[in-house]
């Protein structure tokens, strides 16, 4: 099982919930307090490009960034087009990132960060982030936090449209601190009529905020804060996702 060479076809149809329009919306709360004007933005794990979509559609340059060229696919084709300018994408994992010039922030949503479950690989991530920010661009993140993640052990959960069905179990490993995701993936095909069948094992890490706010610190960065879900404000105790705000200094 490989992560997202099946899911890619369906993954939208599977998130059509997400609110990438209520996500962009608090993107830019942070955007409109940078000292630094925000014009080009990278969207780190991209995905199938919906979020760089919408902010592309505010007038954002983007560029998207993600390691499945599968889902890089899908981002390519919903973003043909897009004005005032179309986003540039590019096949990457986060820590191995190399663009071909400067950015004013960069955004990895949808605990995107969680799916990198080697520490070490997430610290060069946030080196190569640092790297490639103009001095006091942001750097924008959501993490699920391990009590999310933890009280997922052993639950079940069904997704289902009317071309796709989906089960996937989780099942936590305090000693490893990763929660694995094992999905089954039913997809109709319009042309034959026929379902297809696949299977993708996807994982996710449990960061403590204080691991993670080292991390970012280690990598040159300032002025790093926490936030609640989407909120502008301080996380509460009992918080399922939570947002990091970190500048470069300049």
């Amino acid at each position: 099982m490989s992560s997202y060479d099946f899911l890619a076809g369906c993954y939208d149809q599977l998130t059509s919930d997400v609110g990438y329009s209520a996500w962009a919306n608090y993107l830019e709360k942070h955007f409109s307090k940078s000292a630094l004007p925000i014009r080009t933005v990278l969207d780190l794990a991209c995905g199938t490009g919906s979020l760089t979509r919408e902010l592309a559609l505010r007038g954002y340059e983007m560029i998207g960034v993600d390691r499945s060229p599968e889902m890089l696919a899908q981002a390519a084709e919903k973003n043909r087009g897009v004005s005032p300018m179309q986003p540039m994408f590019l096949c990457q994992s986060m820590e191995k990132l190399d663009l071909y010039g400067t950015i004013d922030a960069c955004v990895c949503c949808l605990d995107s960060v969680n799916y990198v479950t080697d520490p070490k690989k997430l610290a060069r991530a946030f080196g190569r982030v640092h790297l490639f920010l103009m001095p006091g661009g942001l750097f924008l993140f959501d993490v699920n936090t391990p009590e999310k993640l933890e009280g997922l052990d052993g639950q079940v959960f069904l997704d289902e449209t009317e071309e796709t069905y989906c089960v996937w179990r989780s099942e936590f490993s305090k000693r490893s601190r990763i929660c694995s995701y094992y999905m089954d993936i039913f997809r109709l095909d319009r042309t034959s009529g026929q379902w297809n069948r696949g299977e993708e094992l996807h994982r996710e890490r449990a960061y403590s905020l204080e691991e993670l706010t080292a991390m970012l610190a280690e990598a040159g960065f300032c002025d790093i804060s926490l936030f609640g879900d989407k909120k502008m404000r301080p996380p509460r105790p009992g918080e399922q996702r939570v947002f990091f705000s970190a500048r470069k200094d300049g």
